[in-house]
């Protein structure tokens, strides 16, 4: 027969035991128990902290301010929308574009490996 290995329940305990787990929350934080984080641990702190963000491609982004006529703005929206892509990407393809018919070589975006 099969051994049930899923731990009991604080209710399924008896009340010796239920003290003696009890106890360890009834007693003071102890400083000197605690140590410095292992660079293992630091990693993991480091990403548990930060704050998710958009993937960095090439060497990363800069805002800038554009004035766009509203109308064009509007189809340019719309064919994001059903490409299924950002307003950033698909004007940025555009930009390409435009450079590649003048001639100008741009490589495109390599994706950042963190």
């Amino acid at each position: 027969m099969k051994k049930n290995n899923r731990p009991l329940s604080f209710d399924d305990l008896s009340p010796a035991e239920k003290e003696r787990v009890a106890a360890q929350y009834d007693r003071e934080f102890v400083i000197d128990e605690c140590r410095p984080l292992t660079p293992a641990e630091r990693a993991q702190w480091e990403r548990a902290k930060r704050k998710p963000g958009r993937p960095v491609e090439g060497r990363g982004a800069q805002v800038i301010s554009v004035s766009v006529e509203r109308s064009l703005l509007a189809v340019v929206d719309k064919l994001a929308h059903r490409k299924r892509i950002s307003r950033a990407k698909l004007i940025a393809r555009g930009l390409r574009a435009v450079l590649a018919a003048e001639g100008i070589a741009v490589s495109p975006p390599a994706r950042h490996k963190p």
